[in-house]
């Protein structure tokens, strides 16, 4: 039960170093894996695939035909204004009209 209270600075201290103890670890033993598989004489054909995949790159040459880009036609647009319409003029009034406006009624 005390570790499961040990949650401070040093607590988390103690597990990182553990993990990063356990990260070494695994690494040390996959490399002395890699020597082991190297001296018997098997090993992975990870560096025959990168020997091919290195020597394709090398024969392959990308060609690209870009066309050559004509600029925009301009086209100069002009416009007319129409002439302006004359309003058309109301009829003259009457006498009778006039007197009606002003207010006298019979």
């Amino acid at each position: 039960m005390s570790e499961e209270k040990e949650v401070g600075f040093f607590g988390q201290l103690k597990n990182q170093i553990i993990t990063g103890a356990g990260v070494i670890l695994t690494t040390l033993g996959t490399i002395f894996i890699d020597e082991i598989k190297s001296i018997v004489g098997i090993e992975d054909e990870t560096e025959q695939v990168q020997g091919a995949q290195q020597s394709n790159q090398q024969q392959q040459n990308v060609v690209i035909n870009i066309p050559e880009q004509k600029s925009a036609e301009t086209k100069t647009v002009i416009i007319k204004e129409a002439a302006p319409v004359a309003k058309p003029t109301p009829p003259k009034k009457t006498d009778t009209e006039k007197r009606k406006e002003e207010g006298l009624d019979w």
